[in-house]
């Protein structure tokens, strides 16, 4: 159990059945020795997310969160399919749970799955994924400059901002928290 005073951000807790995942976090004294905590807490289930007060005294039942490594393997539209490499056990996602993460996986990659109660709830990213540029304009000679940007559409589907100088072919590295070129990959 953990008392309120115990959500810190990034804890993970269930209330009425689902996990949720504190986003942010501040607490009140009040006088006497209580305490009021107020929360932005964001599901793990369906990404909605809730500002929540609580007081006092009060318990939350700790949210047993499995995390896996695995590989994606394909989607039929509807679901996507991982596998624990180790296991060889495959797990189903609904592409409702997968939907902001599509555009920065492709087959082979590894991921991590959470999982609620054995139930694949989510999967997390590494922090940057390298993509190739499928399509980009050319950039008019001379005009190379690193502020100047150009959308790039890559392996995935996925459009980004990409400098000038990047060409189709190139792999280029993309924050997957905030979709953004980062750096064009040696290869």
């Amino acid at each position: 159990m953990l008392s309120i005073t115990d959500l810190k951000k990034g804890t993970l807790f269930v209330l009425d059945g689902e996990p949720f995942k504190v986003a942010d976090y501040s607490q009140k004294v009040m006088g006497r020795g209580g305490s009021i905590v107020n929360v932005r807490i964001k599901s793990l289930i369906n990404g909605k997310v809730l500002d929540k007060t609580f007081k006092g005294n009060e318990q939350l039942e700790s949210a047993d969160i499995t995390n896996q490594q695995v590989q994606y393997l394909y989607n039929d539209g509807r679901s996507y399919y991982f596998m624990n490499q180790d296991t060889f056990e495959q797990f189903e996602v609904s592409a409702a749970l997968v939907a902001d993460s599509t555009g920065y996986i492709k087959d082979g990659d590894i991921v991590q799955l959470q999982l609620f109660k054995d139930k694949p709830i989510s999967i997390e990213l590494p922090k940057n994924v390298a993509l190739k540029v499928d399509y980009t304009e050319t950039a008019v000679k001379g005009d190379t400059s690193t502020s100047i940007t150009k959308d790039a559409v890559l392996e995935t589907g996925i459009t980004i901002k990409v400098p000038a100088f990047i060409k189709q072919g190139d792999v280029v590295s993309v924050d997957t928290s905030s979709g953004n070129y980062r750096e064009r990959v040696k290869g």
